[in-house]
């Protein structure tokens, strides 16, 4: 039996999938990822961009700040592809019960994913820090410099910067989905993000699989192994 036979039977016998998902979901949607070889990590800046996207540069420089985020993580106008689209599919089935994400742009529910769990925020929520007024994501697209609310402070998108701990709610539900799961199908991701990447050791079953092109850390225990691209598996799981 082929892995992908193998997956398919274990989504066929399960009720209770969690699907864990990174940057490499999204890439497939064009959505520059970190760590690849055109990702944020390998382009030229006057700072890293790991320094850029701490929450010591935002209260340093928040116009430098801005004017990174801006130009590299406000990712509008992009699609979903055939991986949040078939998740979504399984949710409306009655076999996903959440997905547990580390990306920021909202794809999964754009998608129709009910139940998302976003580690590290979300570029679509950004609220003023002074009066705690929403704004949607163009707002800080389209403005110039530090984006400012009618009340005079600045609005901040509400993604978790370096340096800044998790949502206690959203840590809480996530471990309590990845503990309840009957299969817990990880993608699209290094495994080398902490303490997101710790939450797979929440798992209890004994069906463990690890989409992703390059080897994790945690794929000696993992249960099945595809190095392929998301796409290529998903199109065969439609």
């Amino acid at each position: 039996m082929s892995q992908i036979d193998t997956l398919k039977n274990w989504v066929a016998e399960s009720r209770r999938i969690v699907a864990f998902t990174g940057a490499g979901v999204s890439t497939e949607s064009g959505i520059p990822d970190f760590r690849s070889v055109d990702g944020l990590y390998n382009q030229k800046f006057e700072y890293p961009p790991e320094t850029i996207i701490s929450h010591s540069f935002y209260e340093r420089d928040p116009e430098y700040f801005f004017r990174f985020y801006r130009e590299k993580m406000l990712p509008l106008g992009f699609e979903p592809n055939i991986t949040h689209r078939v998740l979504a599919k399984w949710e409306q089935e009655g076999r996903l019960s959440a997905v547990v994400t580390q990306n920021i742009d909202g794809l999964h529910q754009k998608a129709g994913s009910k139940t998302v769990y976003e580690l590290h925020g979300s570029v679509l929520r950004n609220y003023c820090t002074r009066c705690r007024k929403f704004y949607p994501a163009e707002f800080i697209r389209d403005s110039a410099g530090i984006p400012r609310c009618t009340c005079g402070g600045i609005v901040k998108p509400d993604v978790v910067l370096y340096e800044e701990g998790l949502d206690q709610e959203t840590i809480e539900k996530s471990i309590m989905a990845i503990r309840a799961a009957d299969m817990l199908i990880v993608m699209g991701t290094s495994l080398t993000v902490y303490p997101a990447a710790g939450f797979i050791n929440y798992y209890r079953g004994n069906r463990l699989v690890l989409i992703n092109r390059d080897a994790t850390p945690y794929d000696d225990r993992a249960d099945l192994v595809l190095h392929e691209s998301l796409g290529t598996v998903f199109s065969q799981m439609a």
